[in-house]
């Protein structure tokens, strides 16, 4: 009577234990870093949740009432440059995925990628330099004439430098975020999805909205849900264009704006002592936990779909 014989192991080569420990251990740091982080914020925010306003000066009554404009400010300035990017994002992959010549396509889609290597402190600069001055005139325009409509009302900003102009310089720092995974997203929509459309007669705009909007929403969502967390974590722009009071406030062209925690963070931080400086961290906590839920959203958004996005 035979017995079986036994599997026959490959040797493994040396390299491929070292690129195998290898790999193991750089994804195990990405763990460690963000379990030590989290550690580490925790940790710091503890002594801040339960303090009072005599045990630190930031603080008007409590920690959730000081943290509570912030993370509206986080939320409606992110918001707003979600609404002037994600159009416009799609408008510029459409673009270079179906209508722009091949080498066209090829130069726009280099600077969109080059954008998104300019400095955060070079947008402040062109968003209190540039963008502000350029659009007081308009906001101005607006409250004497639509003054009526809440979000409009004034009285109205003499600098312009208020959370509306925040953000639009934080859509622009956004914009090559959304659009290059957009274009990646549209370009992998299936070739016989389009010449379908076209073979029934379907005009470009038609085969766009019927065959490639419905393949790329999940990757659209992604994209944007990606740049809101961009949005949220901007600090450097933020604190610099606008001029925030820590108001909760919907109004988009006063001088009355609520501020972001991030921005906050940078600008008090420098004056910060004793148990202040963990009053900080401890939103840095808020936002860490904010940015974090966004991404797992993002995230749960695409693996609902996961055959349709092209952003896996």
């Amino acid at each position: 009577m035979t017995t079986a014989a036994a599997p026959i192991r490959a040797k493994q080569r040396p390299g491929d234990r070292v690129f195998s420990r290898s790999a193991v251990f750089a994804g195990s740091m990405i763990l460690v870093t963000l379990a030590a982080v989290a550690t580490f914020l925790i940790v710091q925010s503890i002594p801040a949740i339960f303090a009072s306003r005599e045990e630190a000066s930031l603080l008007e009554a409590d920690f959730w009432s000081y943290v509570g404009p912030l993370v509206f400010g986080t939320i409606w300035a992110a918001a707003l440059a979600l609404l002037f990017a994600v159009p416009i994002s799609i408008g510029i992959a459409l673009f270079i995925s179906h209508y722009a010549p091949r080498r066209l396509a090829s130069v726009l889609g280099y600077i969109v990628d080059l954008l998104a290597a300019v400095p955060s402190v070079v947008f402040g600069l062109w968003g209190i330099g540039v963008l502000a001055p350029a659009v007081q005139p308009l906001y101005s325009w607006l409250v004497d004439n639509m003054g009526w409509f809440p979000l409009f009302s004034g009285p109205v900003s003499g600098t312009g430098r208020t959370i509306l102009t925040a953000a639009m310089v934080l859509a622009v720092m956004v914009i090559p975020i959304i659009t290059a995974i957009c274009r990646e997203v549209f370009l992998q929509t299936p070739v016989l999805h389009e010449e379908a459309a076209l073979a029934l007669g379907a005009t470009r705009w038609e085969m766009i909205r019927m065959a490639v909007l419905p393949f790329g929403r999940p990757g659209i969502i992604s994209a944007a849900v990606l740049g809101l967390g961009r949005a949220l974590g901007e600090t450097m722009a933020v604190a610099m264009v606008l001029s925030a009071t820590g108001a909760v406030t919907f109004q988009l062209l006063t001088s009355v704006n609520p501020s972001t925690i991030a921005a906050n963070i940078a600008l008090s931080f420098p004056e910060a002592y004793g148990l202040n400086v963990n009053v900080l961290i401890a939103t840095g906590l808020i936002l860490f936990i904010v940015t974090f839920a966004v991404n797992a959203i993002a995230r749960w958004i695409v693996a609902r779909r996961a055959e349709f996005s092209g952003a896996n």
